[in-house]
């Protein structure tokens, strides 16, 4: 399952929470710090490491 990160739009913190693909459009999460229901997504880096050599 992914892990994606979001951001409140009251006070600011950001947090991750690991949701299903499906979820990710109809979770309705909550700023673990305030409370607030007004979080956006807050895109992030991806790497991948593979074994594979270039």
């Amino acid at each position: 399952m992914p892990t994606y990160q979001y951001r409140c739009a009251k006070c600011g913190q950001v947090f991750e929470h690991v949701e299903h693909l499906a979820e990710h459009e109809t979770a309705r999460l909550r700023c673990p710090r305030c409370g607030s229901e007004t979080v956006e997504h807050h895109p992030t880096h991806f790497v991948a490491k593979t074994s594979k050599k270039s």
